[in-house]
């Protein structure tokens, strides 16, 4: 199973609906120092602000089970 990580995700639905940074900061309602910083993969983000911007894409952050393999 292929792993995409958060800001390649945000980066990839951005382009797919044709959004320059500018335009995602607007209509998601977030600063565009927040919408580089996602994209850049920055470690702390205010998961709330997270969430304004993949709602535009039709998804959410939430908790997902990790599988472990037994050793």
């Amino acid at each position: 199973m292929e792993h995409t990580t958060l800001s390649e995700y945000v980066k990839q639905m951005r382009k797919q609906y044709a959004l320059t940074q500018v335009e995602l900061s607007e209509k998601s309602g977030v600063g565009l120092r927040f919408v580089r910083e996602l994209e850049q993969g920055k470690q702390t983000l205010r998961l709330d602000k997270v969430n304004q911007v993949l709602n535009l894409f039709g998804t959410e952050v939430g908790a997902v089970p990790i599988v472990k393999s037994i050793e």
